[in-house]
């Protein structure tokens, strides 16, 4: 196919109906090469950016967007773009516009699909999102392995999106971590440097919460903990009494709680409520599922103090990143900027993204190009330089395009007054307990649930 001389989009009206499926292997557009052999490079990458910015999960595609944004500014040298909105940003570094077209998905699935389509129809480069792991699912099956778009997912976390052969493919990439990350380091933590030797399991019944579940079993059992039983339930789920006296019952020394803010704070106020011997672990969540356990925590303890929190048997919880829980120049620089631009500290998914932002340009400035498939040759086995976990701190592995990235483990701890203008939760991770190297979070290739095979 001469990709030089008809754009996707011109092949899209012509193939119509057909036309995803019928570009395979198109994936250039109407931007500017370079030179092959890297260096500079002139032109304009268009962006697709899909994340839910409406409806009670849009703090999420916020956070996805501010992250990106920033890691744009940071390659910059400039101030991130604060709107949210839909529509289209530009952004310039050196002499490469990064054109971003912002779209809502709602945290629709539908949605989402949607959107992908019409933004490959309107011949972008590259694809960027989605925040929930069932939309971030379906585009990479029915448009972004179709039409070979290089897409970067984020922040959806579901392991299974890096590793399974139905969404693992050659021009899929993610820098965000994934809940096998939060599994394999937390679990490792807590099988290693607690006493507890038995857990109880309980997720969400969709793609995030079982791929939690899944996830934490595989590593707590190699680890010698005893699962003892686990639960699925919808989300929202607010009958807790019942299933934590289960667990209880069962003689569980720990539960796993794989779920988001829709069902965490019914969790917690129940475990809080109750008179149970074992202790809540899993992951941190973001700032607002953090204010909801703060809210319960002050509702049923009054004053928060360190001492009081820690008698709560909450934590230890994985973070996949946290404001404070790196010391370098470039995080530094993140931080004020961000909470400059914001209003509030970067979050769970904001480095995740940022660093998304960050290895497109870095692949645009390697490869010497702005085409789609240049950029997606030069993002394999990338190791990203400016994250904010640090230099060098994320490398997309070979054998599946999933970025590894350290981890860490905290403890929730009452804000205190450094961060009351800008964490919005009176609870929040502590220093860093333990850092788990990079090499140790991600998935194996020889493991029995890597199938990827690219």
């Amino acid at each position: 196919m001469a990709r030089r001389h008809i754009s996707r989009r011109r092949a899209l009206r012509i193939l119509g109906a057909t036309g995803i499926a019928g570009l395979a292997g198109c994936t250039g557009g109407d931007s500017q090469a370079g030179s092959d052999n890297g260096g500079s490079s002139s032109g304009t990458v268009s962006i697709g950016v899909m994340q839910p910015i409406s409806g009670d999960l849009k703090y999420y595609g916020e956070q996805a967007l501010w992250g990106f944004y920033s890691g744009l500014a940071y390659k910059g040298d400039t101030d991130p773009v604060q709107e949210t909105n839909e529509g289209t940003r530009t952004v310039t570094v050196g002499d490469t516009t990064y054109e971003l077209h912002v779209r809502d998905t709602q945290f629709d699935t539908d949605t989402a699909q949607t959107l992908a389509t019409n933004l490959v129809q309107e011949d972008v480069d590259l694809l960027f999102g989605c925040a929930s792991s069932g939309a971030a699912t379906r585009v990479i099956k029915t448009v972004s392995k179709q039409s070979e778009v290089p897409t970067l997912i984020g922040p959806a976390a579901s392991a299974s999106i890096t590793a399974d052969a139905e969404t693992c493919a050659a021009n899929v990439f993610r820098a965000s971590e994934t809940t096998a990350m939060d599994a394999r380091s937390g679990g490792t933590y807590v099988a290693r440097e607690t006493d507890i030797d038995s857990v109880y399991l309980f997720g969400a019944d969709y793609s995030f919460g079982k791929a939690v579940v899944n996830n934490y079993r595989a590593v707590l059992e190699a680890e010698g903990i005893e699962i003892l039983g686990e639960k699925f339930v919808p989300q929202g789920y607010s009958e807790w009494e019942g299933l934590l006296g289960n667990a209880e019952d069962a003689g569980a020394d720990g539960i796993v709680g794989g779920f988001t803010v829709s069902t965490l704070p019914q969790l917690f106020t129940a475990f809080l409520n109750g008179d149970y011997s074992y202790r809540v672990f899993g992951g941190f969540a973001t700032r607002i599922t953090n204010a909801a356990m703060g809210q319960t925590l002050q509702k049923e303890l009054g004053s928060l103090t360190e001492t009081a929190v820690k008698e709560t048997k909450l934590g230890p919880f994985t973070t996949r990143y946290h404001w404070n829980q790196y010391d370098n120049e470039i995080n530094s620089k993140f931080v004020d900027t961000y909470t400059e631009a914001y209003g509030v500290v970067p979050d769970l998914f904001s480095a995740g993204t940022f660093t998304a932002a960050s290895a497109i340009v870095q692949a645009v400035e390697q490869s010497g190009s702005t085409d789609g498939a240049d950029i997606a040759d030069a993002l394999r086995g990338m190791t990203v330089a400016d994250t904010p976990k640090g230099p060098d701190g994320y490398t997309f592995q070979e054998y599946n395009n999933q970025a590894r990235s350290e981890m860490t483990v905290a403890d929730p701890v009452p804000t205190g007054d450094e961060w009351t203008d800008s964490w919005d939760a009176t609870v929040r991770p502590s220093e860093p307990v333990a850092r788990i190297d990079a090499d140790a979070v991600t998935i194996p290739s020889a493991a029995d649930t890597m199938d990827c095979g690219l």
